[in-house]
């Protein structure tokens, strides 16, 4: 199976840490969010990867270059004008031949991808969409799922009155190349506003697959802290049980010197 990593954002809630870098480049311990993303995949028996890019793109080549050193094969698909996640797939229509994965890069998560991948296959749908529970669903795509674990009803960003779910889309889907055939090509598509409503229209389906795994969105300065703290406990060897409480993860802004510093001319 192959993966579209959706890496073209600038993320500018993040204020001066992407101002020299896209958002999946900035350091979650010791290495960046994309280079995370490229082990999980990795691991899941992924190794064929698209990554698309806009905002700074020589960064995330620089790093990644072709993907020899963590085993996989990566191609590069440049946006001069951002075509929204689902425009991003279908520019690379060609390259999907199968049932790929996409990722959206700023996603720090142990997911477990060959459980996503088995759903899908047992289900036979159009695509599949990993699902988490949310705090904040109004700036979510929520979903009703019916007893077959099939979406009955998804809203994109719901206003506080219309909120009927703190399910919401975790921003991993596996999705079947046929998706792709109704896209206009070269024009800004998103998933969340326009293709899940066209399957769901259409009457066919898309499988709701609630995860239990972590899954934190770094959009935000908060998430940020929190998916250095996780990302420090898991680096950490595993202390007494009387000792973990005096663990202290790195701020954000420590980390990220110290990677800007030590970050030294890699390629892949």
């Amino acid at each position: 199976m192959k993966a579209l990593v959706l890496a073209a954002g600038e993320g500018t809630r993040l204020g001066p840490l992407t101002a020299d870098r896209p958002k999946p480049m900035l350091p979650v311990g010791d290495i960046p969010l994309i280079e995370h993303i490229v082990l999980l995949l990795k691991r899941h028996g992924v190794t064929d990867i698209a990554i698309n890019l806009h905002y700074k793109p020589w960064t995330i080549i620089h790093h990644l270059g072709h993907g020899r050193r963590w085993g996989v094969r990566i191609h590069y698909s440049f946006e001069e004008t951002l075509l929204g996640s689902a425009g991003a797939a279908k520019r690379l229509e060609w390259y999907f031949d199968e049932s790929f994965i996409v990722f959206y890069g700023d996603l720090y998560t142990n997911l477990n991808l060959t459980d996503l991948m088995a759903v899908h296959r047992q289900g036979g749908a159009l695509l599949t969409m990993a699902l988490y529970d949310v705090d904040n669903p109004t700036q979510c795509g929520i979903v009703e799922l019916d007893e077959r674990s099939r979406v009955r009803r998804f809203v994109e960003k719901p206003a506080p009155d219309q909120v009927f779910s703190r399910l919401a889309n975790a921003g991993v889907l596996v999705v079947e190349p046929e998706v792709l055939t109704p896209i206009p090509a070269e024009q800004p598509c998103d998933f969340g506003h326009d293709v899940f409503p066209h399957i769901l229209g259409s009457g066919q389906d898309i499988i709701g697959y609630p995860i239990t795994e972590t899954l934190i969105d770094i959009g935000t300065m908060e998430n940020y802290e929190k998916a250095q703290r996780l990302a420090a406990q898991r680096a950490a060897p595993q202390p007494q049980a009387d000792l973990l409480s005096q663990i202290v993860a790195p701020t954000v802004h420590n980390v990220f010197r110290r990677f800007a510093f030590s970050h030294s001319d890699k390629r892949g």
